[in-house]
């Protein structure tokens, strides 16, 4: 058994102490929000914050999770009113989709950690988060407008 909160719920799991925590939160917790990319941690499709820091979970095993707070891409707004979100949409930033939630999550992290980013600052912080498509110009300006929108 695997304690830990999940969207600012506790939550127990009863899995393999080695499961992957990106398995956990799609199969057991129905969860589907964050992806499966590569499964080594190299793409960022599956980004989560684990105690507020920008995590791969397709790498990381349940056992490592005990008692600590991790929030998904369900849980960064209940409605989609968290600024990356609200940005993300206003931009019109996916093509296929398939990495966002990860961008996402990387993104309200660094809008936390760095207010105003600069053009090397998202470089640096999405570094980590792959996207197929190449939109990164929009996903560029997205976040800079999630941090606008952040800050009023």
């Amino acid at each position: 058994m695997t304690a830990f909160v999940l969207n600012g719920s506790e939550v127990v799991v009863d899995a393999d102490p080695t499961t992957p925590l990106l398995w956990v939160l799609r199969e057991q917790l129905g969860l589907t929000g964050t992806k499966y990319g590569c499964g080594i941690g190299a793409c960022g499709a599956c980004t989560i914050h684990l105690n507020g820091q920008p995590t791969p979970s397709c790498a990381l095993p349940l056992d490592a999770v005990e008692g600590v707070d991790i929030t998904t891409i369900e849980g960064l707004s209940p409605d989609g009113t968290h600024p990356v979100q609200q940005a993300w949409i206003e931009v019109d930033v996916p093509q296929c989709g398939y990495c966002q939630s990860g961008q996402i999550m990387a993104t309200a992290a660094m809008i936390r950690d760095i207010p105003q980013p600069s053009d090397t600052d998202i470089k640096t912080y999405l570094a980590g988060n792959l996207c197929r498509c190449g939109v990164y110009n929009r996903i560029r300006v997205a976040a800079k407008r999630a941090a606008e929108i952040a800050r009023g």
